[in-house]
């Protein structure tokens, strides 16, 4: 049997819901899409799915990149955060924009570069074990 790309991601999403309403995770995202219009195709799927779960999403153009994820995942792709608690996007927005603040100071390296990605992480609800995994195995990271 085989299931379609479209099913498959909006099955994922469906997950990711439930994880989210039932507290597993802060922050849960979509499958990264290569263009807005592919991340949009979903976006009643996903409307149905935050009413079904009572959880919320945030459209997101340009995705938090950390060391966390092989760069090619995220970068210049579209997806949808899930979340439940308003103080979770903010959290969010707040560390995308103290990435770019860092960047633009030359501090985003060594610990500081670690940090965010952690944080990153702890939004995700990953586990401390988790992110060193993700990041120790990362062999593709942003420059």
């Amino acid at each position: 049997m085989s299931i379609d790309l479209f099913s498959y991601k909006l099955g994922a999403a469906d997950c990711f819901c439930e994880m989210v309403r039932a507290g597993v995770k802060s922050l849960a995202l979509s499958h990264p899409c290569a263009t807005r219009e592919e991340r949009d195709s979903f976006l009643p799927g996903f409307q149905k799915l935050c009413a079904q779960y009572g959880v919320k999403m945030y459209q997101e153009d340009e995705p938090l990149l950390t060391d966390l994820f092989p760069i090619s995942m995220n970068k210049g792709k579209f997806n949808v955060l899930f979340y439940q608690e308003d103080k979770v996007l903010q959290e969010y927005l707040a560390l995308k924009e103290e990435k770019r603040a860092a960047q633009a100071a030359g501090a985003y390296v060594g610990e500081k570069r670690r940090e965010i990605a952690r944080r990153y992480g702890r939004l995700l609800s990953y586990s401390d074990e988790g992110m060193e995994r993700l990041l120790a195995g990362n062999q593709e990271k942003e420059l």
